[in-house]
């Protein structure tokens, strides 16, 4: 197999006398930009880490224009957690917390706990989502859970982070019919599983996605498509900004104007972008303009 990058970056491949189809996922520098945005408790950033990957994973095998999002909220100590993929590759995310995060948590335990997976461009009004049942203890067992709720056919997770690297490989059995052509067997599912279950976190962790492939599905007939690049990226802009702050209306915008000696200051939670208006700009915007102070990067 073509050596190439081995961080931030997507491998899609077809196990293809198998009849199942596959992503896998390893994030570099793109995860330790959003790692280093808080000092998260080692449990919450493993959760965080392995819902990044998730994301992007679940963009590999559709088709789609905006972003892929994960979201997850409680009423118990964790209380957001929100990753995303863009269709351009982009991935950025956050998780908030109230309390003492315990060493070791399951999602079933989260009280009033709410997952959903959303894809689309919420601009446009274009917008699927759905929601994930959370009465399996990890995210790779939810996720299992709801590709066999949603498409009726069974899918494996195998999802892992630690403080330099996220890594996730993703399975999905292809259907019967529908005129796929790759020799189809009937114990091609179990035995990929089987293979699959050998797997350890340390391995997914430190192999290369194509060392990974080859350790794992040396006997199978491999075929590895073009890899897609990965990257921190935010979707943040002053435009977006700005509807925010319309929306709230002038009351809202002129007590925040004198409680903050006539300065507006947003900063972004994903990446730490300031935005910056005056009162002439507040102006400007509850007038329907468009508001001209500088962005502080």
């Amino acid at each position: 197999m073509e050596t190439v990058l081995a961080e931030d970056v997507l491998h899609r491949f077809l196990l293809e006398d198998a009849g199942v189809r596959g992503v896998i996922v390893r994030l570099g520098p793109a995860w330790r930009e959003v790692a280093g945005r808080a000092e998260y408790p080692a449990p919450l950033l493993d959760l965080l880490g392995q819902t990044l990957a998730a994301s992007a994973l679940l963009t590999g095998n559709i088709k789609f224009e905006g972003a892929l999002s994960v979201e997850l909220k409680s009423q118990g100590a964790l209380r957001l957690l929100f990753t995303e993929c863009t269709d351009a590759g982009r991935l950025r995310g956050l998780a908030r917390w109230n309390a003492e995060i315990p060493d070791t948590f399951a999602l079933s335990d989260l009280p009033q706990a709410i997952m959903a997976i959303t894809i689309g461009q919420a601009e446009r009004g274009q917008r699927y989502q759905g929601l994930v049942d959370l009465s399996h203890p990890d995210l790779a067992g939810a996720l299992e859970n709801y590709f066999q709720q949603s498409e009726q056919l069974p899918a494996r997770f195998v999802l892992a982070a630690n403080g330099q690297h996220a890594v996730g490989l993703m399975l999905q059995k292809l259907p019967g019919e529908g005129g796929h052509d790759a020799k189809q067997d009937e114990d091609g599912w179990p035995r990929v599983e089987h293979l699959t279950a050998t797997l350890g976190r340390d391995e997914l962790l430190s192999a290369p996605p194509e060392e990974l492939l080859y350790r794992l599905y040396h006997e199978e007939t491999v075929r590895l498509f073009k890899p897609r690049p990965l990257a921190f990226g935010c979707s943040c802009s002053r435009e977006r900004v700005e509807a925010m702050l319309r929306s709230l209306g002038r009351e809202e915008i002129e007590a925040t104007l004198e409680s903050q000696q006539g300065k507006i200051e947003v900063t972004c939670e994903f990446c730490a972008r300031t935005y910056n208006f005056d009162r002439v700009d507040a102006e400007h915007l509850l007038s329907g303009g468009t508001a001209a102070s500088s962005t502080v990067q």
